[in-house]
Protein backbone atom coordinates (compact mmCIF):
# COMPACT_ATOMS: atom_id res chain seq x y z
CA UNK A 1 0.00 0.00 0.00
CA UNK A 2 1.76 3.27 -0.84
CA UNK A 3 -0.08 7.09 -0.07
CA UNK A 4 -0.13 9.10 -3.52
CA UNK A 5 -1.94 12.59 -2.45
CA UNK A 6 -2.68 14.05 -5.60
CA UNK A 7 -2.84 17.54 -4.43
CA UNK A 8 -2.44 21.14 -6.18
CA UNK A 9 -0.22 23.38 -4.34
CA UNK A 10 -2.79 26.03 -3.74
CA UNK A 11 -5.30 23.24 -2.07
CA UNK A 12 -2.29 22.54 -0.06
CA UNK A 13 -1.72 26.34 0.61
CA UNK A 14 -5.05 26.77 1.47
CA UNK A 15 -5.36 23.65 3.44
CA UNK A 16 -2.66 25.37 6.33
CA UNK A 17 -3.65 28.73 5.31
CA UNK A 18 -0.53 29.85 3.35
CA UNK A 19 0.59 32.22 1.08
CA UNK A 20 1.53 30.83 -2.35
CA UNK A 21 4.08 31.36 -4.23
CA UNK A 22 4.35 29.20 -7.26
CA UNK A 23 1.97 27.61 -10.19
CA UNK A 24 -1.49 26.66 -8.34
CA UNK A 25 -1.98 23.50 -10.44
CA UNK A 26 1.27 22.23 -9.58
CA UNK A 27 0.40 18.39 -8.13
CA UNK A 28 2.48 17.11 -4.81
CA UNK A 29 2.20 13.58 -4.22
CA UNK A 30 3.36 13.06 -0.71
CA UNK A 31 4.22 15.44 1.98
CA UNK A 32 7.52 14.58 4.24
CA UNK A 33 10.18 16.48 6.85
CA UNK A 34 13.55 14.88 6.15
CA UNK A 35 15.27 16.80 3.47
CA UNK A 36 18.00 13.70 3.25
CA UNK A 37 14.97 11.67 2.17
CA UNK A 38 12.60 13.57 -0.46
CA UNK A 39 10.78 12.05 -3.22
CA UNK A 40 9.83 13.78 -6.34
CA UNK A 41 6.88 15.58 -6.38
CA UNK A 42 7.19 16.00 -2.64
CA UNK A 43 5.82 19.03 -0.55
CA UNK A 44 8.90 19.50 1.82
CA UNK A 45 7.81 21.08 5.12
CA UNK A 46 10.60 22.97 7.34
CA UNK A 47 9.99 22.46 10.64
CA UNK A 48 12.46 23.14 13.49
CA UNK A 49 13.63 20.82 15.85
CA UNK A 50 15.62 20.80 19.04
CA UNK A 51 18.62 19.40 17.19
CA UNK A 52 17.81 20.88 13.27
CA UNK A 53 16.05 23.41 11.94
CA UNK A 54 14.64 22.39 8.53
CA UNK A 55 14.58 25.77 6.74
CA UNK A 56 18.11 25.46 6.33
CA UNK A 57 17.30 22.38 4.03
CA UNK A 58 14.90 24.03 1.94
CA UNK A 59 16.56 24.32 -1.04
CA UNK A 60 18.50 21.41 -0.77
CA UNK A 61 14.91 19.41 -0.68
CA UNK A 62 14.13 21.51 -4.42
CA UNK A 63 17.47 20.21 -5.82
CA UNK A 64 16.58 16.76 -4.66
CA UNK A 65 13.42 16.84 -6.54
CA UNK A 66 10.51 18.20 -3.80
CA UNK A 67 7.48 19.60 -6.13
CA UNK A 68 7.61 22.72 -3.16
CA UNK A 69 8.63 23.60 0.17
CA UNK A 70 6.52 24.89 2.74
CA UNK A 71 8.63 27.84 5.38
CA UNK A 72 7.69 30.58 7.98
CA UNK A 73 7.54 33.87 7.31
CA UNK A 74 10.21 35.00 9.63
CA UNK A 75 12.75 32.07 8.35
CA UNK A 76 13.84 34.79 5.19
CA UNK A 77 13.99 32.06 3.28
CA UNK A 78 12.97 32.75 -1.06
CA UNK A 79 13.02 29.20 -3.18
CA UNK A 80 10.43 28.78 -5.02
CA UNK A 81 7.97 27.23 -5.67
CA UNK A 82 7.22 27.43 -1.73
CA UNK A 83 3.77 28.21 0.76
CA UNK A 84 4.57 30.66 3.38
CA UNK A 85 2.77 30.16 6.72
CA UNK A 86 3.23 31.51 10.09
CA UNK A 87 4.29 28.12 11.96
CA UNK A 88 5.69 25.00 9.49
CA UNK A 89 4.35 22.75 12.72
CA UNK A 90 0.79 23.89 12.74
CA UNK A 91 0.91 23.86 8.85
CA UNK A 92 1.87 20.08 8.92
CA UNK A 93 -0.74 19.55 11.50
CA UNK A 94 -3.35 21.62 8.85
CA UNK A 95 -2.00 19.34 6.08
CA UNK A 96 -3.05 16.20 7.85
CA UNK A 97 -6.21 17.29 8.93
CA UNK A 98 -6.99 17.95 5.26
CA UNK A 99 -5.98 13.77 4.60
CA UNK A 100 -7.51 12.72 7.87
CA UNK A 101 -11.18 14.55 5.69
CA UNK A 102 -10.74 12.11 3.24
CA UNK A 103 -9.84 8.75 4.86
CA UNK A 104 -12.68 6.22 5.17
CA UNK A 105 -10.89 4.11 7.24
CA UNK A 106 -11.65 4.20 10.67
CA UNK A 107 -8.88 5.67 12.80
CA UNK A 108 -7.61 3.81 16.37
CA UNK A 109 -5.59 6.25 18.48
CA UNK A 110 -3.74 5.05 21.45
CA UNK A 111 -2.03 7.00 24.25
CA UNK A 112 -0.60 6.37 27.33
CA UNK A 113 2.27 6.64 30.26
CA UNK A 114 3.63 2.46 28.54
CA UNK A 115 2.63 0.21 26.60
CA UNK A 116 1.40 2.52 23.67
CA UNK A 117 4.01 1.25 21.07
CA UNK A 118 3.72 -2.47 21.79
CA UNK A 119 -0.16 -1.84 21.60
CA UNK A 120 -0.43 -0.33 18.45
CA UNK A 121 1.91 -3.34 17.11
CA UNK A 122 -0.74 -5.98 18.50
CA UNK A 123 -3.86 -3.90 16.98
CA UNK A 124 -2.05 -3.57 13.39
CA UNK A 125 -1.27 -7.00 13.59
CA UNK A 126 -4.57 -8.16 14.37
CA UNK A 127 -6.77 -5.70 11.76
CA UNK A 128 -7.03 -6.90 8.09
CA UNK A 129 -5.22 -4.27 5.97
CA UNK A 130 -4.47 -2.28 8.75
CA UNK A 131 -2.00 1.36 8.51
CA UNK A 132 -0.52 2.11 11.75
CA UNK A 133 2.59 4.71 12.63
CA UNK A 134 6.14 3.54 11.52
CA UNK A 135 7.93 3.00 14.51
CA UNK A 136 7.22 4.95 17.71
CA UNK A 137 6.01 8.60 15.31
CA UNK A 138 3.96 9.92 18.67
CA UNK A 139 4.89 13.71 18.57
CA UNK A 140 3.85 16.58 16.86
CA UNK A 141 5.63 16.07 13.79
CA UNK A 142 5.27 12.03 14.21
CA UNK A 143 1.66 12.03 14.17
CA UNK A 144 0.70 14.40 11.37
CA UNK A 145 3.05 12.51 8.92
CA UNK A 146 1.40 9.30 9.86
CA UNK A 147 -2.03 10.27 8.94
CA UNK A 148 -0.30 12.17 5.68
CA UNK A 149 1.36 8.67 4.73
CA UNK A 150 -2.02 7.09 5.16
CA UNK A 151 -2.76 5.05 2.16
CA UNK A 152 -6.22 5.16 -0.21
CA UNK A 153 -7.13 1.27 0.56
CA UNK A 154 -5.92 0.99 3.99
CA UNK A 155 -8.65 -0.66 5.97
CA UNK A 156 -8.07 0.86 9.30
CA UNK A 157 -5.62 3.58 10.63
CA UNK A 158 -3.61 2.83 14.19
CA UNK A 159 -1.99 5.77 15.16
CA UNK A 160 0.44 6.84 18.45
CA UNK A 161 -0.18 9.57 20.17
CA UNK A 162 2.59 10.56 22.81
CA UNK A 163 1.79 13.73 25.36
CA UNK A 164 4.93 15.58 27.43
CA UNK A 165 2.23 17.97 28.95
CA UNK A 166 -1.66 19.37 29.20
CA UNK A 167 -2.80 20.29 25.58
CA UNK A 168 -0.09 18.50 23.10
CA UNK A 169 -2.90 15.84 22.50
CA UNK A 170 -5.57 18.42 22.44
CA UNK A 171 -3.32 19.90 19.74
CA UNK A 172 -3.33 16.89 17.34
CA UNK A 173 -6.76 16.06 17.30
CA UNK A 174 -7.88 17.86 14.14
CA UNK A 175 -5.19 16.02 12.12
CA UNK A 176 -6.84 12.38 14.44
CA UNK A 177 -10.35 12.71 15.42
CA UNK A 178 -10.25 9.19 16.29
CA UNK A 179 -13.45 6.64 16.07
CA UNK A 180 -11.91 4.48 18.93
CA UNK A 181 -9.52 6.05 21.50
CA UNK A 182 -7.38 3.60 23.86
CA UNK A 183 -5.44 5.32 26.94
CA UNK A 184 -3.39 2.01 28.36
CA UNK A 185 -2.75 3.26 31.06
CA UNK A 186 -1.82 6.29 34.00
CA UNK A 187 1.84 6.09 35.04
CA UNK A 188 4.59 8.52 36.85
CA UNK A 189 5.97 9.33 33.76
CA UNK A 190 6.82 12.84 32.03
CA UNK A 191 5.25 14.33 35.62
CA UNK A 192 8.82 16.86 35.41
CA UNK A 193 6.37 18.16 32.96
CA UNK A 194 2.67 17.35 33.76
CA UNK A 195 3.61 18.62 37.50
CA UNK A 196 1.17 16.22 38.71
CA UNK A 197 -0.91 13.02 38.50
CA UNK A 198 -4.24 14.60 38.28
CA UNK A 199 -2.83 16.67 35.29
CA UNK A 200 -1.53 13.53 33.43
CA UNK A 201 -4.89 12.37 33.42
CA UNK A 202 -6.37 15.30 32.35
CA UNK A 203 -3.47 15.11 29.34
CA UNK A 204 -4.25 11.75 28.33
CA UNK A 205 -8.17 12.38 28.42
CA UNK A 206 -7.69 14.62 26.26
CA UNK A 207 -7.49 11.63 23.58
CA UNK A 208 -10.88 10.82 24.65
CA UNK A 209 -12.47 13.89 24.77
CA UNK A 210 -11.37 13.93 21.04
CA UNK A 211 -13.55 11.18 19.53
CA UNK A 212 -16.11 11.60 17.07
CA UNK A 213 -19.33 11.52 17.41
CA UNK A 214 -20.70 8.24 18.41
CA UNK A 215 -16.76 6.85 18.63
CA UNK A 216 -16.00 4.14 21.83
CA UNK A 217 -12.97 5.02 24.86
CA UNK A 218 -10.96 1.91 25.45
CA UNK A 219 -10.07 2.78 29.39
CA UNK A 220 -8.02 0.73 31.99
CA UNK A 221 -10.33 -0.93 34.16
CA UNK A 222 -10.24 -0.17 37.95
CA UNK A 223 -8.07 3.27 36.59
CA UNK A 224 -10.11 5.90 39.11
CA UNK A 225 -8.59 8.71 37.40
CA UNK A 226 -10.25 8.01 33.97
CA UNK A 227 -13.29 7.53 35.88
CA UNK A 228 -15.34 10.40 33.44
CA UNK A 229 -18.27 10.71 31.37
CA UNK A 230 -17.62 9.97 27.95
CA UNK A 231 -20.16 11.22 25.40
CA UNK A 232 -20.19 7.60 23.75
CA UNK A 233 -19.89 3.92 24.87
CA UNK A 234 -16.78 2.69 26.92
CA UNK A 235 -15.12 -0.79 26.99
CA UNK A 236 -12.65 -1.56 29.56
CA UNK A 237 -9.57 -3.72 29.89
CA UNK A 238 -7.01 -5.51 32.33
CA UNK A 239 -6.77 -8.39 35.25
CA UNK A 240 -9.72 -6.91 37.02
CA UNK A 241 -12.70 -9.26 37.30
CA UNK A 242 -15.28 -5.93 36.24
CA UNK A 243 -13.25 -5.70 32.98
CA UNK A 244 -15.00 -5.52 29.53
CA UNK A 245 -11.84 -7.52 28.26
CA UNK A 246 -9.78 -9.67 30.76
CA UNK A 247 -6.83 -11.48 30.56
CA UNK A 248 -5.79 -14.18 32.90
CA UNK A 249 -3.55 -17.13 33.05
CA UNK A 250 -0.59 -15.64 32.11
CA UNK A 251 2.44 -17.67 31.41
CA UNK A 252 6.26 -17.11 30.36
CA UNK A 253 7.62 -19.81 27.76
CA UNK A 254 11.64 -19.66 27.70
CA UNK A 255 11.76 -16.91 25.34
CA UNK A 256 9.56 -14.65 27.81
CA UNK A 257 6.72 -14.82 25.60
CA UNK A 258 2.90 -15.05 27.59
CA UNK A 259 0.39 -17.42 26.64
CA UNK A 260 -3.15 -16.00 28.42
CA UNK A 261 -6.87 -16.58 28.12
CA UNK A 262 -8.72 -13.59 26.88
CA UNK A 263 -12.13 -13.20 28.35
CA UNK A 264 -14.73 -11.27 25.99
CA UNK A 265 -18.15 -10.26 25.50
CA UNK A 266 -17.57 -12.64 22.53
CA UNK A 267 -16.36 -15.65 24.37
CA UNK A 268 -13.05 -17.00 25.75
CA UNK A 269 -9.73 -18.05 23.67
CA UNK A 270 -6.23 -18.73 24.37
CA UNK A 271 -3.98 -16.88 23.53
CA UNK A 272 0.34 -16.98 22.39
CA UNK A 273 2.11 -14.61 21.70
CA UNK A 274 5.58 -13.82 19.94
CA UNK A 275 6.37 -10.42 21.84
CA UNK A 276 8.23 -10.42 24.90
CA UNK A 277 7.36 -9.72 28.41
CA UNK A 278 4.19 -10.09 30.64
CA UNK A 279 3.06 -6.69 30.43
CA UNK A 280 1.94 -7.58 26.73
CA UNK A 281 -0.59 -9.47 27.96
CA UNK A 282 -2.72 -6.01 29.37
CA UNK A 283 -1.97 -4.76 25.40
CA UNK A 284 -3.12 -7.31 24.54
CA UNK A 285 -6.49 -6.83 25.94
CA UNK A 286 -5.95 -3.12 24.90
CA UNK A 287 -6.26 -4.55 21.02
CA UNK A 288 -9.13 -6.76 21.38
CA UNK A 289 -11.08 -3.94 22.92
CA UNK A 290 -10.32 -1.55 20.46
CA UNK A 291 -10.98 -4.29 17.54
CA UNK A 292 -14.36 -5.53 19.64
CA UNK A 293 -15.16 -1.33 19.33
CA UNK A 294 -14.50 -1.66 15.62
CA UNK A 295 -16.88 -4.52 14.85
CA UNK A 296 -14.33 -6.83 14.07
CA UNK A 297 -14.41 -10.71 15.16
CA UNK A 298 -12.88 -12.48 17.75
CA UNK A 299 -11.18 -14.91 16.08
CA UNK A 300 -9.42 -12.42 13.16
CA UNK A 301 -8.26 -10.22 15.79
CA UNK A 302 -6.73 -13.30 18.02
CA UNK A 303 -5.10 -14.95 14.80
CA UNK A 304 -3.67 -11.27 13.92
CA UNK A 305 -2.22 -11.17 17.46
CA UNK A 306 -0.27 -14.28 17.79
CA UNK A 307 1.32 -13.23 14.56
CA UNK A 308 2.64 -9.84 15.56
CA UNK A 309 6.06 -8.35 16.22
CA UNK A 310 7.20 -5.57 18.48
CA UNK A 311 8.99 -2.75 17.28
CA UNK A 312 12.95 -2.45 17.41
CA UNK A 313 14.58 -2.35 20.88
CA UNK A 314 11.50 -3.23 22.57
CA UNK A 315 11.94 -6.57 24.55
CA UNK A 316 13.90 -7.93 21.84
CA UNK A 317 15.30 -11.47 23.00
CA UNK A 318 18.94 -12.04 21.60
CA UNK A 319 19.73 -15.96 22.40
CA UNK A 320 23.52 -16.79 22.13
CA UNK A 321 26.08 -17.62 24.62
CA UNK A 322 25.02 -14.93 27.06
CA UNK A 323 21.11 -13.81 26.13
CA UNK A 324 20.90 -10.54 25.48
CA UNK A 325 17.41 -8.14 26.42
CA UNK A 326 17.52 -5.20 24.44
CA UNK A 327 14.58 -2.96 25.71
CA UNK A 328 16.91 -0.07 25.65
CA UNK A 329 14.40 2.39 23.57
CA UNK A 330 13.10 3.93 26.91
CA UNK A 331 11.97 3.31 30.39
CA UNK A 332 9.56 4.85 33.14
CA UNK A 333 9.03 2.77 36.02
CA UNK A 334 5.87 0.74 35.19
CA UNK A 335 8.18 -0.33 31.86
CA UNK A 336 11.10 -0.84 33.95
CA UNK A 337 9.43 -3.11 36.72
CA UNK A 338 7.65 -4.99 33.86
CA UNK A 339 11.17 -6.10 32.01
CA UNK A 340 13.04 -7.06 35.05
CA UNK A 341 9.96 -8.91 36.25
CA UNK A 342 10.01 -10.83 32.79
CA UNK A 343 13.71 -11.39 32.52
CA UNK A 344 14.17 -12.79 36.04
CA UNK A 345 11.69 -15.48 34.86
CA UNK A 346 14.18 -16.09 32.11
CA UNK A 347 16.52 -19.56 32.79
CA UNK A 348 20.09 -18.13 33.81
CA UNK A 349 21.67 -15.59 36.03
CA UNK A 350 20.02 -12.40 35.44
CA UNK A 351 21.73 -9.13 35.53
CA UNK A 352 20.20 -5.64 34.91
CA UNK A 353 22.01 -2.47 33.50
CA UNK A 354 19.58 0.22 33.89
CA UNK A 355 20.37 4.03 33.88
CA UNK A 356 18.26 6.84 34.81
CA UNK A 357 14.79 7.44 34.00
CA UNK A 358 13.98 10.94 32.82
CA UNK A 359 11.15 13.64 33.38
CA UNK A 360 9.77 11.94 36.87
CA UNK A 361 10.01 15.37 38.51
CA UNK A 362 9.23 14.79 42.28
CA UNK A 363 8.54 10.79 42.21
CA UNK A 364 12.15 10.67 40.59
CA UNK A 365 14.56 9.69 43.44
CA UNK A 366 11.78 7.43 45.45
CA UNK A 367 10.85 5.37 41.80
CA UNK A 368 14.74 5.23 40.80
CA UNK A 369 15.48 3.52 44.93
CA UNK A 370 12.09 1.33 44.12
CA UNK A 371 13.58 -0.16 40.96
CA UNK A 372 16.63 -1.16 42.34
CA UNK A 373 14.60 -2.75 45.37
CA UNK A 374 12.75 -4.46 42.74
CA UNK A 375 16.08 -5.88 40.91
CA UNK A 376 17.26 -6.85 44.17
CA UNK A 377 14.25 -8.95 45.30
CA UNK A 378 13.64 -10.24 42.31
CA UNK A 379 17.63 -12.33 42.52
CA UNK A 380 19.59 -10.01 40.06
CA UNK A 381 22.89 -11.12 40.42
CA UNK A 382 24.07 -7.63 39.50
CA UNK A 383 23.06 -4.13 38.66
CA UNK A 384 24.92 -2.25 36.40
CA UNK A 385 24.04 1.59 36.89
CA UNK A 386 25.05 3.80 33.83
CA UNK A 387 25.54 7.44 34.25
CA UNK A 388 23.70 9.96 36.58
CA UNK A 389 21.47 7.88 39.07
CA UNK A 390 18.40 8.93 41.28
CA UNK A 391 18.75 6.04 43.91
CA UNK A 392 18.82 2.90 41.75
CA UNK A 393 22.81 2.28 42.89
CA UNK A 394 20.89 2.82 46.53
CA UNK A 395 17.98 0.45 46.28
CA UNK A 396 19.78 -2.43 44.62
CA UNK A 397 22.69 -1.82 47.49
CA UNK A 398 25.58 -4.80 47.58
CA UNK A 399 24.46 -5.03 44.19
CA UNK A 400 24.74 -2.38 42.60
CA UNK A 401 27.93 -1.48 40.18
CA UNK A 402 27.57 2.10 38.94
CA UNK A 403 29.51 3.04 35.93
CA UNK A 404 30.01 6.87 34.12
CA UNK A 405 29.29 5.86 30.94
CA UNK A 406 28.02 3.37 28.31
CA UNK A 407 31.83 2.34 27.86
CA UNK A 408 32.33 1.51 30.96
CA UNK A 409 29.91 -0.75 31.60
CA UNK A 410 30.75 -2.67 28.41
CA UNK A 411 33.85 -3.13 29.92
CA UNK A 412 32.28 -4.20 33.32
CA UNK A 413 30.17 -6.68 31.68
CA UNK A 414 32.57 -8.14 29.67
CA UNK A 415 35.04 -9.11 32.74
CA UNK A 416 31.61 -10.28 34.36
CA UNK A 417 29.86 -12.03 32.26
CA UNK A 418 29.45 -15.90 32.12
CA UNK A 419 27.80 -18.57 29.75
CA UNK A 420 24.15 -18.68 30.33
CA UNK A 421 23.56 -15.13 31.74
CA UNK A 422 20.62 -13.27 30.77
CA UNK A 423 21.34 -9.46 30.81
CA UNK A 424 18.61 -6.83 30.63
CA UNK A 425 19.92 -2.93 28.77
CA UNK A 426 16.80 -0.78 30.06
CA UNK A 427 16.92 3.56 30.67
CA UNK A 428 15.51 6.27 29.15
CA UNK A 429 16.83 6.97 25.92
CA UNK A 430 18.98 10.26 26.81
CA UNK A 431 20.90 7.66 28.50
CA UNK A 432 21.86 5.97 25.11
CA UNK A 433 21.93 2.61 26.09
CA UNK A 434 20.87 1.88 22.57
CA UNK A 435 24.30 1.03 21.62
CA UNK A 436 25.74 -0.65 24.23
CA UNK A 437 23.35 -3.84 23.82
CA UNK A 438 23.86 -3.71 19.93
CA UNK A 439 27.54 -3.97 21.11
CA UNK A 440 26.56 -6.64 23.51
CA UNK A 441 24.35 -8.35 20.87
CA UNK A 442 26.68 -8.81 18.11
CA UNK A 443 29.56 -10.39 20.70
CA UNK A 444 27.34 -12.45 22.75
CA UNK A 445 23.86 -13.27 20.76
CA UNK A 446 24.85 -13.51 17.08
Amino acid sequence: MTAHLGWSLAAAAKACGGELHGPADLIIGRIGTDSRHVEPGELFVAVAGESYDGHVFAADALDSGAAAVVVESASGVEVAPRIVVADTLAALRDLAAKRRAELTAPVVAITGSSGKTSTKDLLAAALPGAWASPRSFNNEVGVPLTVLQTPDDCRYLVVEVGSRGVGHIDWLMPAVRPNVAVITNLGVVHLETFGTEARLADAKWELAAGLEPGGTGVLPAGEPRLNRRLDGPVLTFGEEPGADVRFADVVLDAAGCPSLTLHTPQGTRAVKLTMAGRHQAANAAAAVAAGLALGVDLDTLVAGLERAAGSPWRMEIHRGNVTIVNDAYNANPDSVEAALQTVAELPGRHIAVLGRMAELGPVEAAEHQRIGRLAAELGYAAVVVVGDDAGIAAGSGRLARPVPDAATADAVLRDYLRDGDVVLVKASRAVGLETLAIGLIEEYAL
